[in-house]
């Protein structure tokens, strides 16, 4: 059987949807803030809003999957009760929506994933996909990590192999994608380029993630961020990654 390895592109608005659905990606990270925060979770009519439009752009196709990151705060990953509490209600409401899955993580305040959190969102998630994001690279026992998230039902973890870019943690990724062996997916993601794609692909993740994201100049002045402008999803950095995921396979 021809291995298979999936495309996900992070975006943060449905422009960002149809840009993935047009490139033949299976999967969206939806998130807002990505470049100041990393991410945060979209608001509901956002994730209703990409959910829409991924079914407009299909057809009679499968659409592209819209998984929303469940995020509540920019900092590190270990979470109070009353912030799990919203991360719980949050999944809810990204499954009412129509999500396809979502994209969750939490640790302990010693470093460990966090079994109770895990075990209430994926519960949430009523059978939806569940992604556990890049948290699991400041995890120390990867895989100890990667052996508990198969056991909660996590489908897949979204990984730089512990490195600032997935492009140097390429080792590490080896490692666990051997280590998984297909019980919970590996997907790189984090600085990825459409140029590092046939290195991940050759260490045997299950799938690619970037943001293939530019930004556009636009001055919010004094009381809406200066003048950081925003970004948006490039069509021409998702095409060459979607490329690089095809050529990569077809070299196998």
């Amino acid at each position: 059987m021809a291995r298979e390895v999936a495309l996900e592109i992070a975006v943060q608005d449905t422009d960002g949807v149809r840009v993935a659905a047009e490139v033949g990606a299976q999967r969206v990270e939806l998130c807002a803030a990505l470049g100041a925060t990393g991410g945060l979770t979209p608001s509901i009519g956002l994730v209703e809003a990409a959910v829409a439009a991924a079914l407009e752009v299909a057809g009679d196709a499968a659409p592209v999957e819209v998984h929303p990151l469940i995020r509540p705060r920019p900092g590190g990953f270990v979470f109070t009760a009353a912030e799990v509490d919203v991360q719980v209600r949050d999944v809810r409401a990204a499954v009412v929506a129509g999500a396809s899955g979502v994209v969750i993580g939490a640790l302990t305040a010693d470093g460990l994933v966090d079994s109770d959190a895990v075990r209430a969102l994926v519960e949430a998630a009523d059978g939806r996909e569940v992604t556990f994001h890049r948290a699991i690279d400041v995890v120390e026992d990867v895989t100890a990590a990667l052996d508990l998230l198969a056991g909660l039902g996590v489908s897949r973890v979204l990984t730089s192999g512990g490195a600032p870019s997935s492009i140097d943690g390429v080792d590490r990724l080896r490692e666990m994608a051997r280590h998984s062996a297909g019980r919970v997916q590996v997907q790189a993601g984090g600085g990825v380029r459409p140029q590092d794609v046939a290195a991940l692909v050759d260490a045997g993740v299950d799938a690619v993630h970037l943001s293939a994201k530019r930004t556009l100049s636009d001055d919010g002045g004094p009381g809406g961020g200066g003048g950081a402008g925003y970004e948006v999803t490039d069509p021409a950095v998702a095409r060459a990654a979607r490329d690089a995921v095809d050529e990569a396979l077809a070299r196998l």
